[in-house]
């Protein structure tokens, strides 16, 4: 009896433990739960390799290599160019002459799965323009993905696949990576599944010029590493020797698209941040300091009267940014971001791209040889201090309707992957052919749309006869075929 009574109070004790838990983790708020929350829910089965003298990759490499999947994709390939770029990314289709043409082809890359209930993150070069993309597992298992969205000013996409109890890799704290450290990529390179390459951490804050091209507002703070890295790699895991995600494997600098000895991932700080925006708003809520920023060097220190070679200068203070209103002012050499030092403009940015339009920082500046800090409350690009928690109506107007975006939930109600809704229509060519409000269109032209710029840039293209499929607002799937002159 005895017995008894105390495996029931063991389980009774257990049930409230996890009641407590998942309250925690999933109840009291109505705010979607954070990626890394999940993982600390879902780590009972995972654990973390213990620092030991020496390093053994073999625990590491079994760790990791399960939580890497192939990614293939079916895209339209880019148009052909005179100009090859010298920092070539390891999705590596630009030298081969197949891809030299405007027709769908497949490519691969490589995701690495960040939650048991089956989130994956990779780049968004991997995934973009893509119609189809399929994840295969290292058990041989395949997947359609869902794209739950992706942040090309990151260079970051978070897709969805639907399965449960899958193997994942725990964030570490890129903040606290040493140069020289060990670390492991994991990735497909070549088609060559589930491959491990080791290095040390070459450098940190390397910034590439290789997103700032389309956007004045990436980010680019790369680990830098010798661990050899390939096309293929693309999307993959950098992992440190406790078994932890630390970066996702994202680029190489080489003149023929082939690995020539250096690499570079996103930071795992920065995935987070960006990876849990997409997840919960549909977008990537970006803080925005509102400042002109660049690296100090020797010759600007002497012509700008600066003391010491440290921190960041700020040749310009936009007006009416965030940081204009708290004092800040063209001259100043920004030292610390909440008691981190900066001393590069990509350290700066890093710091900046945790935060969310409203948080409060604190800034250390000197100004005039003189040190002092500034309470700054960072705004949006827009200017604003608040953002909405709700998923963004991102809305395009083309050919005389007006289109947005579907939430995840929607999604699943009409059991689509991917579309875009009709929101009005106006006079033109889809009004002509009766499309109603509401309609979800998946598809022109056989090619899959996945967002609002999706159908516009599509349909912006199209001459004569264009198919057009979808979801009616009753569920029942139709086509219609319009025409553009």
């Amino acid at each position: 009896m005895k017995r008894i009574l105390g495996i029931l109070t063991i389980a009774l004790f257990g049930g409230l433990a996890a009641l407590g838990l998942n309250y925690l983790f999933f109840g009291g708020s109505n705010k979607p739960q954070s990626l890394e929350d999940r993982q600390r829910v879902q780590f009972a089965n995972q654990q973390l390799l213990n620092d030991q003298p020496g390093v053994d990759f073999v625990n590491v490499s079994e760790k990791a290599t399960p939580t890497v999947v192939h990614i293939k994709t079916t895209l339209q390939a880019p148009t052909a160019s005179s100009d090859q770029p010298e920092m070539f990314d390891p999705f590596g289709f630009f030298n081969d002459p197949r891809f030299q043409q405007n027709v769908p082809r497949e490519a691969s890359g490589s995701g690495v799965i960040i939650t048991n209930d089956g989130y994956i993150a990779t780049n968004n070069h991997v995934i973009e323009n893509a119609n189809k993309i399929e994840v295969i597992l290292e058990d041989k298992r395949s997947y359609v993905a869902e794209l739950v969205g992706r942040d090309p000013e990151t260079d970051l996409a978070l897709l969805k696949i639907e399965e449960k109890s899958l193997p994942f890799l725990s964030f570490g704290n890129s903040d606290e990576l040493k140069v020289g450290e060990w670390v492991i990529a994991v990735g497909n390179p070549f088609n060559l599944t589930s491959t491990v390459t080791a290095g040390i951490v070459s450098a940190k804050g390397r910034n590439i010029n290789l997103l700032r091209q389309n956007s004045e507002y990436a980010i680019e703070n790369f680990i830098q590493t010798d661990a050899a890295v390939n096309p293929g790699n693309s999307g993959g895991a950098l992992v440190n020797t406790r078994g932890e995600l630390i970066g996702i494997n994202t680029a190489i600098a080489s003149q023929t698209g082939s690995y020539a000895g250096y690499s570079f991932a996103v930071p795992v700080n920065i995935a987070k941040k960006v990876l849990d925006d997409i997840l919960k708003y549909g977008e990537v809520k970006r803080a925005i300091l509102g400042v002109r920023i660049q690296d100090i060097t020797a010759e600007l220190a002497d012509e700008k009267g600066i003391k010491d070679i440290k921190g960041v200068y700020v040749p310009e203070v936009i007006e009416d940014g965030a940081a204009a209103k708290a004092g800040l002012k063209d001259g100043d050499v920004i030292l610390k971001i909440n008691n981190v030092a900066v001393n590069k403009a990509s350290e700066l940015q890093e710091q900046i791209s945790k935060y969310h339009p409203g948080d409060k920082i604190t800034v250390s500046i000197q100004r005039g040889g003189k040190d002092m800090e500034k309470e700054i409350t960072l705004l949006s690009r827009e200017g604003k201090k608040e953002f909405s928690e709700t998923v963004k109506r991102e809305e395009a107007s083309v050919l005389g309707g007006t289109f947005e975006n579907l939430t995840r939930d929607e999604k699943l109600e009409l059991k689509v992957r991917n579309g875009v809704r009709v929101k009005k229509i106006a006079k033109g060519p889809l009004k002509d052919k009766n499309i109603p409000e509401g309609f979800v269109i998946t598809q022109i032209d056989k090619q899959r749309v996945y967002t609002t710029q999706d159908v516009e840039k599509i349909l912006k293209t199209k001459k004569g006869s264009v198919l057009i499929d979808g979801v009616l607002p009753g569920g029942k799937e139709e086509s219609f075929a319009i025409r553009i002159d």
